[in-house]
């Protein structure tokens, strides 16, 4: 069997870019010779994930592939840089290293001095104290060994406050010099990896050899730019992708999946649930036991987390195709790569939920015209050519709808007054609750403004899952009648505002329950 000594060049041709992994694939052109032989290629990333390398051939003539494995091989750094072979930021930083570790010697030694000096005072204060007690006087001798002492002590204080002072500065010096050459240069690698391939060939001849693997250190997330220009939307959809995987991928064809290929699939276990029929008590009987509770209305996607955020992708794994090849640094930086970009139509509308907040946002609807699923992430925000903030995008299909919140507005205030009124009507004594809310619209406009604003005010009444427990909207109270009232117990009315005009929206509904119910 004939060994290649050489290494053959092995590069990054195509990346699968996982939630938290990258699959990478290589190529490489081979010439055989024939027989069994085996070859060394690289250098390849130290983290390549050993039991997921693959390899195969192409090639006219038959050749195969008897076995791959990584090697990786360990190079210790020389402790002292040369002048020859390294930076001047390496240099001037084994300077400060040498500098900073004799400046901690020399403040170890002034602090050791200091507290011989202090323990030498104390002895000769006692000493004083004891000759005093037993009658002696030598006072010109303890006077000239207490100023001895004293003054030593004080120059050694100076000292040693001049070492720390010349120590703080060296550490920030030696930590400004370590930044920069983090973000200089590169050190040079420590642990290398190679791929060594044993291939049999019948004869002589060229191949193509492709070669993938998992590696960690990468993963990407879906970012979005919306740029509103009158009643058109246009919206690019990037990819930010983070990897150190010790390598730069240099033109590859970049693939963003949502595959999460960590997760276990094993089916969950059944379990024995068992439903008992009993009858009700006498006390369940006479009783409606009901409970207030408020619901998020449901969407697709899953609820959002504290940190860096997943990849919501509706619960389907989707992928999506960088369109030119691209460059990503293995510097562990950000990096923004384009995928799609479309302009639509779009429609807004200046909307108001006051009971959840008092500012009147401006939320413009459009359609995805993309061609492809727009992944939950966040959106920058760009309206009459400058940047006006960041928002968030929900999971949307392709060709659903999607809406997006440009900020809110500041000459637009509505204020809100709730109240209650409880009463017990009838026979059956049944409670009735009234629920009067106001609602005070002002536009602040500045001089010379003219045409009215359309706010699309939104208030929410409880709906009744129970026949006990009745819900009635008394639309003959209500100023100005609500434009519609949806399913969810959503009232909606759309408000016109003039130039500084004022309006007041009232809502009223009732909340009836019989005797027997409890819990409200």
């Amino acid at each position: 069997m004939t060994t290649e000594p050489r290494p053959i060049a092995l590069p990054v041709t195509a990346v699968t870019c996982l939630e938290d992994r990258a699959h990478v694939e290589r190529t490489a052109d081979l010439d055989l010779t024939a027989g069994v032989q085996r070859l060394r290629l690289g250098p390849v990333s130290a983290l390549a994930v050993d039991r997921t390398l693959h390899a195969e051939l192409a090639s006219d003539r038959p050749a195969a592939v008897l076995g791959a494995r990584i090697v990786r091989t360990w190079t210790p750094r020389d402790p002292v840089p040369s002048a020859g072979d390294d930076s001047a930021l390496r240099l001037r930083a084994h300077a400060l290293e040498g500098e900073r570790r004799t400046a901690e010697q020399e403040h170890d030694r002034l602090r050791a001095r200091l507290d011989l000096l202090g323990r030498l005072a104390a002895d000769l204060l006692r000493e004083i104290r004891e000759g005093v007690g037993s009658g002696e006087s030598e006072g010109e001798r303890w006077a000239r060994e207490l100023d001895r002492v004293d003054a030593e002590r004080d120059a050694y204080a100076e000292r040693l406050r001049a070492a720390e002072v010349r120590l703080t500065d060296l550490e920030a010096e030696y930590g400004a010099t370590l930044r920069a050459l983090d973000e200089a240069g590169q050190e040079p690698p420590e642990l290398v990896a190679h791929v060594e391939l044993t291939v049999d060939a019948e004869r002589a001849g060229p191949a193509r050899l492709r070669l993938g693997h998992l590696t960690p250190c990468a993963l990407w997330r879906p970012a979005y730019r919306a740029v509103l220009d009158g009643g058109s939307l246009t919206l690019e959809t990037e990819a930010v992708v983070w990897q150190r995987t010790g390598e730069d991928w240099s033109d590859v064809r970049l693939t963003l999946s949502t595959a999460r290929s960590a997760l276990a699939t094993e089916p969950p276990r059944l379990v024995e649930d068992r439903l008992v029929l009993r009858d009700r008590s006498a006390a369940e009987r006479r009783t409606v036991d009901v409970e207030v509770r408020e619901e998020l209305i449901g969407d697709l996607g899953p609820a959002p987390v504290l940190g860096l955020p997943g990849v919501d992708d509706g619960g389907e794994a989707r992928v999506l195709n960088a369109p030119v090849p691209v460059s990503v640094p293995g510097d562990g930086r950000a990096h923004r790569v384009p995928l799609s970009v479309f302009t639509t139509d779009a429609g807004d509308e200046y909307a108001c939920s006051p009971e959840l907040s008092p500012l009147v946002t401006r939320v413009v609807r459009f359609d995805n015209r993309s061609g492809h699923a727009l992944l939950a992430g966040p959106v920058d925000l760009v309206r009459g050519g400058g940047f006006v903030g960041r928002g968030t995008l929900d999971f949307t299909a392709p060709g659903a709808p999607a809406e997006l919140a440009y900020g809110s507005r500041d000459d637009i205030r509505v204020v809100r007054y709730a109240e209650e009124a409880h009463d017990t009507t009838g026979l059956a004594q049944r409670s009735v609750t009234t629920h009067t809310v106001r609602l005070h619209l002002s536009r602040f406009s500045a001089p010379g403004e003219d045409g009215e604003r359309v706010v699309a005010l939104r208030e929410r009444i409880p709906v009744s899952e129970v026949s006990a427990v009745e819900v009635r909207l008394r639309e003959e109270s209500c100023s100005p009648a609500p434009s519609s009232v949806d399913g969810e117990g959503i009232v909606r009315w759309d408000v016109s505002l003039p130039p500084g005009g004022r309006r007041t929206v009232t809502l009223v509904y009732e909340v009836s329950a019989a005797a027997k119910v409890v819990g409200i």
